[in-house]
């Protein structure tokens, strides 16, 4: 049997491994047409950021252990997921100053296709109501700790290739939290998947809260563009989100100047929890699809950025444990995830990349499919207990 393993990073063993190159000629088997490179960026806010670049022959992408174990880019053919951001990354979290005083640190390192928020909180910097102090920073921490230990796997059998991770949020005396994740493809796949495990270190119950904030800019997004989904609830963040309710899921051309407009959604599953959500092109000639498991993401956010390309033209699909409202808000209206002393909880998402109309087609279905003959309740103004104005909170 033809299976590889090598370890890329162990900060406890002291292991930091040199640039490498991982091919059917050095794995064996019957599998062809991949690779697998690590790399280190130097220069400039990436200097000192490790980068895996996996190439399935079907689809690439490339991992940021550096972050989190996010994800940078991906490619399928000629349809490039990701987005162009005004930051030019990937940035080194030494160069994220996530406690300045505003609490919005986060955006000086904010690039890529997928990174995770949370653990301890994922929503709206929060201060301190009597203090005015930061308790909260935008989004948390996770997607700037360094992974602590990575290594590879590639099966030379069946093609599959796994890269795992293990990322630490922890703080004396407060949370102690570990992120075991894997991302797996396999030779030929048009996308990949992700099981991210959170464990609690501490002997102490702790709560805890996760979104994927996965972004998509041109050429995915243009004018015309749809995002599709089996919407069970929808609420507009805020009034100015409302006044544009009717649209909530259509997408336009960049406009300088343009306010971020957010919608707050709870999806349908099938009988096992699996749900999709679908954003594609103006013609219905590219997509990308994520699936996951609505009763371990019960909470969809979708962010409409369109503001001119320079600026930043992107919109975030966003299965979470809970909405992008601030932690204590939040945390009043149940949506934590409470872990016991030891305790574990796993969470299982999907990214495929569509490049024709039959492939697109065909998850436009399934999203119909799973919507069923029942209306989505769509509010038109916001409601209590979606949202709260993080200004109300201080």
């Amino acid at each position: 049997m033809a299976l590889y393993r090598t370890v890329l990073l162990d900060v406890s063993a002291g292991i930091k491994a040199d640039p490498i190159e991982i091919t059917p000629a050095v794995v064996g088997g019957p599998a062809r047409g991949y690779c697998v490179r690590l790399q280190q960026l130097r220069g400039g806010t990436s200097d000192g950021v490790d980068l895996i670049q996996v190439d399935n022959g079907a689809m690439s992408f490339s991992l940021i252990p550096t972050r989190g174990m996010g994800i940078w880019k991906a490619q399928r053919q000629d349809l490039a997921l990701g987005w162009s951001s005004p930051v030019r990354g990937p940035v080194h979290p030494q160069y994220v100053p996530l406690s300045e005083p505003s609490g919005l640190g986060w955006l000086d390192g904010f690039d890529e296709l997928l990174v995770r928020c949370g653990l301890e909180s994922n929503g709206a910097a929060e201060f301190d109501p009597s203090t005015g102090r930061l308790r909260y920073p935008l989004h948390g921490r996770i997607g700037n700790q360094p992974a602590r230990r990575v290594t590879v796997t590639v099966d030379g059998e069946t093609g599959q290739i796994t890269v795992t991770g293990v990322v630490d949020e922890v703080r004396f005396h407060f949370l102690k939290l570990r992120m075991t994740t894997q991302v797996t493809t396999r030779v030929g796949q048009p996308g990949l998947q992700i099981c991210d495990e959170i464990e609690n270190l501490s002997a102490r119950p702790a709560e805890m809260q996760l979104l994927y904030h996965i972004n998509f800019g041109a050429p995915l997004l243009e004018a015309g563009g749809r995002f599709v989904a089996p919407v069970r609830t929808l609420v507009p963040r805020n009034s100015h989100s409302a006044s544009e309710i009717d649209g909530w899921d259509r997408y336009a051309a960049p406009e300088p100047g343009f306010r971020e407009q957010v919608y707050f959604l709870a999806l349908r599953g099938d009988l096992s929890g699996q749900t999709r959500a679908l954003l594609s092109n103006a013609h219905g000639t590219r997509g990308v699809s994520l699936t996951y498991d609505v009763r371990q993401l019960p909470c969809f956010t979708v962010w409409k950025n369109t503001t001119a390309l320079v600026d930043g033209y992107v919109t975030g699909l966003e299965p979470g444990t809970n909405y992008p409202n601030p932690r204590s808000f939040e945390g009043q209206q149940g949506r934590v995830v409470r872990l016991a002393g030891g305790a574990r909880k796993t969470f299982e998402l999907g990214l495929e990349a569509h490049i024709s109309t039959e492939e697109v087609e065909v998850a436009r279905r399934e999203v119909k499919r799973l919507q069923g003959t029942e209306a989505p309740q769509i509010f038109r103004e916001p409601q209590p207990g979606w949202w709260i104005d993080p200004a109300g909170m201080t």
